[in-house]
C-alpha cells in the first residue's frame, strides 16, 4: 500500500473566541437552565481556554435579518387583527411591536457567510500544501475534499479547481459526509489511488467550520458541550505513489470499521436557523468499541512481533478526552507513554474535527521524529464509523 505523505498545511480560524464568553453569553441567555450552576466547572473539564473560528462570535449571536412576522407576512397579520376587532391605530402599533421582535437567523443566513469562509481557509489550505511538497496546481491528478458542516453543490472540490486552477483533467472527489474521519479515511482513499498508479498525485483538502453548529436559542446540556467544543480548521496535505524529499511519513496500512445500530449517536440536524450538532451520552462509549476494535487489527497485523512492535507516536481524533484517556487505559502495557500527548495538545484550543488528524500530525512532524518511527493515525466519527492508518516517519 505505499503511500507518501507530505506535511500538511494547517490553517487556524483567526478569530480567536474565549470560553470566558461563552460561559457568560450561554449564562445570561439561559440563566434558568439545569447545568446553569455548574456551567464554569463544565467549561474547565474541557480544558480548552481558547479556540479559533472562522468567523467571530457576534456572527453566530446576530438575529436574523427580519423580525417576529418574517415567516407570516405583515399583510396576513394587519387582516388579521383587523379581523378581530383592533382598530387601525392599534393594528399599526401591533405590527411595530411584532416587526421589532428579533428572529433567529434563518439557514442561509447562517451558513452562507461559513460556506464563503470555508472555501477561502481551504484555498489557503491548499496553496499551502502545493508549496510545502514543491508542487504546482498544474503536477495534482486528483482532488479530495471534505466540509461537513457547510453542505453546498457544486461542493469544495469544484470550487478549489476553479481557484486553484487545476487541469480540466483532474479527478474530484468530494467526500461531504466523512466528518471527523476525513482526516484518516481521505488518506487511506489517496493511498489507494497512489497504489493503483504510483504516477498519481493527490491533494487532499479539508475545510470545516464546526462554529455553524453553534445554536444560541439551544438550552440542552449537549448544545452546551457542543459551544465550548468546537474550532474552526482548514488543512491540506500532498500524498504521493513514490517518495520525494518533501515526504515525511510513508503509509503502509489501512483499517476501516463501523458499527451497526449506531447511525443516531451523534449526527447533523438541518433546521430552520441553521446546522445543529446533536449529541448522545452514549457515543463515547460505542467510540470505545471501536477503539478495541483497533487494538485487535494492529494486534493481528503484528502478532508475530508482539513483544517488541509499538507505535512510537499515535495520532488519534476520537472526538474527545474521555476517550483519549480509554485509550490510555487499554493500550498494551509495554507500550511507552506519552504517545497520544499531540493528540492532547491538539484539544486544548478545540476539536477541529475532520482537520484534527492533520493538526495533529503537523504537531508531531514540527516536535520531530526520528526516522524509522512508527506512527498510527486514528479517527472516529459519526455513524459510528472508524478509520486507521499504521506508517514509519521517514
Amino acid at each position: 500500500m505505499a503511500a507518501y505523505l507530505c506535511p500538511p498545511a494547517v490553517i487556524h480560524g483567526e478569530h480567536a473566541v474565549e470560553t470566558s464568553q461563552i460561559v457568560a453569553e450561554v449564562g445570561d441567555r439561559h440563566p434558568h437552565a439545569a447545568w446553569a450552576p455548574r456551567v464554569d466547572g463544565i467549561a474547565a473539564s474541557t480544558g480548552i481556554e481558547t479556540r479559533g473560528w472562522m468567523l467571530p462570535l457576534e456572527t453566530a449571536l446576530a438575529p436574523g435579518n427580519g423580525g417576529g412576522l418574517r415567516d407570516v407576512g405583515t399583510g396576513p397579520a394587519q387582516e388579521a387583527l383587523a379581523r378581530d376587532g383592533f382598530s387601525r391605530q392599534d393594528v399599526d402599533r401591533v405590527i411595530a411591536a411584532l416587526e421589532a421582535i428579533p428572529a433567529p437567523q434563518t439557514v442561509q443566513e447562517r451558513t452562507g457567510p461559513a460556506w464563503e469562509a470555508v472555501q477561502s481557509y481551504g484555498e489557503r489550505a491548499a496553496r499551502g500544501a502545493l508549496q510545502i511538497a514543491g508542487l504546482d496546481a498544474s503536477d495534482i491528478d486528483c482532488l479530495i475534499t471534505s466540509h461537513s458542516t457547510t453542505p453546498a453543490l457544486p461542493g469544495l472540490d469544484v470550487s478549489l479547481a476553479n481557484k486553484l486552477d487545476l487541469r480540466n483533467d483532474v479527478m474530484l472527489l468530494p467526500a461531504t459526509q466523512w466528518a471527523c474521519v476525513a482526516g484518516t479515511r481521505s488518506l487511506a482513499l489517496a493511498a489507494d489511488l497512489v497504489a493503483a498508479d504510483p504516477d498519481r498525485v493527490v491533494l487532499v483538502v479539508i475545510a470545516e467550520a464546526l462554529s455553524t453548529t453553534y445554536q444560541p436559542a439551544d438550552d440542552t446540556i449537549e448544545s452546551l458541550i457542543v459551544r465550548l467544543l468546537f474550532a474552526d480548521t482548514a488543512v491540506a496535505a500532498v500524498v504521493t505513489g513514490r517518495p520525494r524529499s518533501e515526504s515525511v511519513l510513508r503509509l503502509d496500512a489501512a483499517w476501516h470499521h463501523t458499527l451497526p445500530g449506531t447511525r443516531d449517536l451523534h449526527r447533523l440536524d438541518t433546521r430552520a436557523d441553521g446546522t445543529h450538532f446533536v449529541m448522545d451520552r452514549r457515543g463515547p462509549r460505542a467510540v470505545q468499541e471501536t477503539v478495541t476494535a483497533m487494538w485487535e487489527w494492529l494486534r493481528v497485523r503484528y502478532q508475530d512481533d508482539p513483544d517488541s512492535w509499538h507505535p512510537d507516536v499515535l495520532l488519534a481524533h476520537p472526538g474527545g478526552t474521555r476517550v483519549l484517556e480509554y485509550m490510555e487505559q487499554t493500550m498494551p502495557d509495554a507500550w511507552p507513554s506519552g504517545l497520544l500527548d499531540y493528540s492532547r495538545d491538539s484539544y486544548t484550543s478545540g476539536n477541529r474535527g475532520g482537520a484534527a488528524v492533520f493538526d495533529i500530525l503537523r504537531r508531531a512532524h514540527d516536535a520531530g521524529q526520528k526516522s524509522g518511527s512508527r506512527a498510527v493515525l486514528y479517527a472516529a466519527a459519526p455513524g459510528l464509523t472508524a478509520t486507521a492508518l499504521e506508517g514509519e516517519w521517514l
